[in-house]
């Protein structure tokens, strides 16, 4: 299975899947924000190849601000994870956090993080099957003024 990184062929097909996993979000959005990552020197994305499809992602950014759990800095942190349903349960999003570890790993990271929602089960079993202890579980306000 062809894990690619981001390129401008493949920026459509990315955008795609993203809209995919966060529906909510406009395609124009999306495509401004990771057309910048063709350039960016602390994120990056990888796509899961089938044949001539795309079929998932990892995003990954180093951030050197706090991270719940971490004890190093930098830290490569999952911002987004994908496969398409009908490709789950085949090892694609292993290979895809490989890719994304091996990145972290050559930006000199000891640690890699990630985040789920609490009702996410099928993502937390998923992070747990690859090695992540869960640091924290939190709920985030808002107040309206």
């Amino acid at each position: 299975m062809p894990i690619e990184p981001l390129s401008s062929q493949t920026l459509p097909a990315l955008v795609t899947l993203v809209l995919a996993l966060w529906p909510e979000c406009s395609f124009e959005e999306e495509w401004e924000s990771y057309q910048r990552l063709l350039t960016a020197r602390d994120e990056v994305c990888y796509l899961a190849k089938e044949g001539p499809d795309y079929i998932g992602f990892i995003h990954l950014t180093l951030r050197t601000d706090y991270v719940e759990g971490a004890s190093h800095s930098p830290v490569a942190y999952v911002e987004g994870l994908y496969v398409k349903p009908e490709f789950q349960h085949q090892g694609i999003g292993r290979l895809l956090m490989r890719a994304g570890e091996d990145w972290a790993r050559e930006n000199k990271c000891l640690e890699v993080a990630s985040d789920t929602e609490l009702d996410n089960t099928e993502s937390l079993a998923f992070h747990q099957k690859l090695g992540f202890e869960e640091a924290n579980r939190i709920v985030c306000l808002i107040k309206r003024l």
